[in-house]
């Protein structure tokens, strides 16, 4: 173990987040190495001012948001240091400020911060204070509260493969942990995390306790400790807690078998990607051929068969999981923030262990639209699930009880930079395409890299090369998928064009023939100081197309330029609707940059269609409009409004303008206080079951077992003498069932008054349950309704006549 600071650091070669070079020698690791983020200086127009708004607003942000919201104050109380036993919501909230540390370390290699990097210390400082004797480190057991929260057991480690999160809060630690120490080369995070890794070993293996992580991270962050302190006990428990999953668990938390027989993604998908992560680390450190093999063939399930357009993972809200083979809902879309981060993670793992472009081309997908969608502009507000389509119902949010994906963005934007290249022996891949100045240590010898790009927007891309003396390497420079026709690897997305403009490559102004391994375009040569490689990529705007097993996208493309994926937004479009708009797949379109919206964005801009129903029949209107289309990840920064990535081109996938009825004039009050999902119920929206979850619906879950009510008030007096509900369930796995009973009232003189139904009240699902009554003369109707006794209850539709 090295014990001296400045000897430690020395012999320490920083590197980014998603790997290290071992301070000690290992036998196995990547045959690819990622290039230190620190050796990579952004200065680009795109993400430098992306990782300065990280820097500035959002890790400042966040660790004011864990001191408002008691993450602070449960190590206090743990260590006896502020009196009581109050703690936050859940018993992972410590990794928020593990979380934080590790961003806020990235951030002060980028850029010296000695303010940050004394309040960092002063954390720590608590961090070990709160740590009992023997290195257990988890602040809802050791504050001994006197009623310890249901998630965390009686004894430590009881109800570990369930809910208690206690490895998965050491995981985040040990990340923290290399994270601060390679900033700054001080160990007090490092020996907090190691005594806490010691406990571990001591306790869990072979012999010893036999459980597995109910939330994986642990084993990602064993293999760096393994890495920076070259104790191989780590390495070897990373394994075991791979090992011993399954087959007995759930498949919630890819427990339900062994993980050497998984070959289909499944459960929750943060988790899923983290697991898939550990599995390739430990892979390339022990030369396991069996988890490759497993993660090969779960990789292709998921970009074959279960990723969005953006990059996405996660399908489903239940258990935030991945659905079924084809199963991509754009409204009720989960695509968690933290799930686009694991799988940034697990692709840049699964480029390393092979050398294949395709990995790259997911993860640029990824970064460019479902992560980076996760923050807003500003740095302060922020998406858990980041949807495909809405109708007002998602907005940003200033916090989030549940903060693991605000804490995940402050971590991963500074250590961004370390994705950009790659290297073995001779060979220098150049995998994303940004502004910057870097110096890379190769074989034959140290060469510095200059990339000057207005990339995304523009496809040309210069590369000057200066080796300190002239030597013979070889460079291997992406070509992306999009550039050659391909969406993504696999069938799941195409372009509806398939012509395709040609790459060219030139060097030093003379164009270039090429031949390509794996995606990339190698170039070998003797390369001297000031050789420039100018790479030009052909910026179409695409029109992208989904494997019609994808149910939800048939009929619809999306727009797509470069990695750059876009979306219809209500304030760039007529009458801020844009669920009722058609553009012909063949309509012309063209991007405009406009440096003055959304701190500068490329729009699109075509001809299309807004469809409208009308009041006395079922003829659709379509009137003429100009269609505009804002990148992905910009959209939400104006306040709620419709939105969707995925547009209509047939007209059986658009949905009208709703007519102007009774229920569409009216103004909607509920025993709710979301009030975003008041005009679910007056959309005109046909659901195709009760389950149905592709357009808004409202729901009063959590609350179960009271009388609750909805309410039309009227634009004037109507009679009326008809209501028709349309119920919203989603069991057996979700917490909403049709009601025990419902019941209509009318506003008379002031009061409520029953209508006089001319049949039963019916309650079923799956269809409208219509109940006539006699006609009635009034402002407003009244709709109280009993929920079950176990479950919550929601409303599709509700048409009154």
């Amino acid at each position: 173990m090295m014990t001296n600071n400045k000897k430690a650091f020395g012999l320490l070669v920083v590197i980014l987040a998603a790997s290290f070079t071992p301070a000690l020698a290992q036998q196995n690791d990547y045959p690819i190495q990622p290039v230190p983020f620190t050796s990579v200086h952004v200065n680009d127009n795109f993400w430098e001012p992306k990782m300065e708004v990280n820097a500035e607003v959002t890790i400042p942000y966040v660790l004011a948001q864990c001191k408002a919201n008691g993450r602070m104050d449960n190590f206090l109380r743990a260590a006896k240091k502020l009196d009581g036993d109050k703690l936050s919501e859940f018993p992972f909230d410590d990794t928020d400020v593990y979380k934080a540390i590790e961003g806020a370390s990235y951030s002060i290699q980028n850029k010296k911060n000695p303010q940050l990097e004394r309040y960092v210390d002063t954390l720590i400082n608590i961090i070990g204070a709160a740590q009992e004797p023997d290195g257990y480190l988890y602040t809802f057991r050791t504050v001994n509260a006197k009623k310890p929260h249901e998630w965390i057991g009686a004894k430590r480690w009881e109800k570990e493969e369930e809910l208690s999160h206690e490895l998965y809060n050491a995981g985040h630690l040990y990340e923290a942990a290399v994270a601060h120490y390679q900033a700054t080369g001080k160990r007090s995070l490092l020996n907090i995390a190691i005594k806490n890794a010691d406990l571990l070993v001591r306790t869990f293996g072979p012999g010893k306790l036999q459980e597995y992580p109910g939330h994986q991270i642990v084993e990602i962050g064993l293999s760096k400790m393994y890495r920076v302190t070259g104790n191989k006990q780590y390495l070897d428990l990373a394994k075991f807690f791979l090992d011993v999953r399954g087959p007995k668990g759930d498949p919630y938390n890819q427990a339900d078998k062994k993980v050497v027989d998984q070959h289909e993604a499944e459960g929750h998908a943060v988790r899923a990607a983290y697991m898939y992560t550990g599995m390739a680390d430990i892979a390339a450190l022990t030369g396991n051929k069996t988890y490759l093999a497993a993660i090969d063939d779960i990789w292709g399930d998921v970009v074959n068969k279960k990723l969005y357009i953006t990059g996405g993972i996660g399908a489903t809200g239940a258990g935030e999981a991945f659905g079924e083979a084809y199963q991509l809902p754009n409204m009720s879309a989960y695509a968690e923030t933290c799930a686009s981060i694991g799988n940034v993670y697990w692709n840049s793992r699964m480029f390393m262990l092979h050398g294949d472009s395709k990995y790259i081309d997911v993860l640029e997908r990824t970064l460019y639209n479902g992560l980076l969608s996760g923050v807003s502009l500003s740095g302060n507000r922020f998406f858990y699930p980041n949807p495909l389509a809405s109708m007002y119902q998602h907005q940003r949010s200033a916090w989030i009880s549940c903060a693991c994906c605000i804490s995940n963005m402050t971590r991963f934007l500074p250590s961004l930079p370390g994705y950009v290249y790659a290297k073995n022996n001779n060979d220098l891949y150049i995998n994303l395409f940004m502004s910057n100045s870097s110096n890379i240590k190769l074989k034959e010898g140290n060469v510095n890299i200059v990339q000057q790009t207005e990339y995304p927007w523009k496809g040309k891309v210069d590369i000057t090369v200066n080796p300190d003396k002239a030597g013979d390497f070889t460079l291997r420079i992406r070509i992306p998928g999009w550039a050659k026709q391909q969406p993504v690897p696999g069938d799941l997305y195409s372009y509806a064009d398939q012509k395709s403009a040609p790459v060219t490559l030139a060097i030093n102004g003379a164009v270039q023939s090429y031949t390509t391994e794996k995606g990339y375009a190698v170039l070998k040569r003797k390369w001297k100081k000031g050789d420039k490689v100018t790479l030009n990529l052909p910026m179409e705007i695409e029109k992208v197309l989904a494997n019609q097993q994808v149910k939800d996208d048939r009929g619809r493309f999306a727009f797509e330029r470069g990695p750059i994926v876009y979306c219809l937004e209500g304030p760039d479009n007529k009458d801020s609707l844009i669920q009722n708009l058609m553009v012909d797949k063949n309509a012309i379109a063209n991007a405009t940059y406009q440096a003055g919206l959304l701190n500068g964005v490329d729009v699109i801009t075509t001809e299309g269609v807004g469809a409208a129903r009308q009041l006395k029949s079922d003829n659709i209107t379509q009137t003429n409009q100009t269609v505009k289309a804002i990148p992905y990840f910009a959209w939400a920064n104006r306040g709620p409004s419709e939105m969707t990535v995925w547009i209509p081109y047939e007209a059986s996938a658009v949905r009208p303008k709703p007519a102007p009825t009774i229920a569409s004039t009216s103004t909607v009050t509920a025993s709710l206080k979301n009030k975003r999902m008041f005009a679910a119920i007056k959309d005109q929206y046909d659901p195709a079951d009760s389950k149905d979850t592709n357009f808004p619906y409202m729901h009063w879950w959590p609350a179960k077992n009271t009388t609750e009510f909805v309410e039309y008030t009227f634009d004037k007096e109507h009679t009326v003498s008809q209501s028709k509900v349309y119920w919203y369930d989603d069991g057996p796995w979700g917490g909403c069932r049709i009601p025990k009973s419902y019941r209509i009232l009318y506003k008379k003189d002031g009061q409520w008054v029953p209508v006089k139904n001319k049949e039963p009240y019916n309650v079923s699902k799956d269809a409208f349950n219509t109940l006539d009554f006699e006609p009635v003369n009034t402002t407003a109707l009244r709709m109280e309704i009993d929920l079950p006794v176990d479950n919550s209850t929601g409303i599709h539709e509700w048409a009154v006549k």
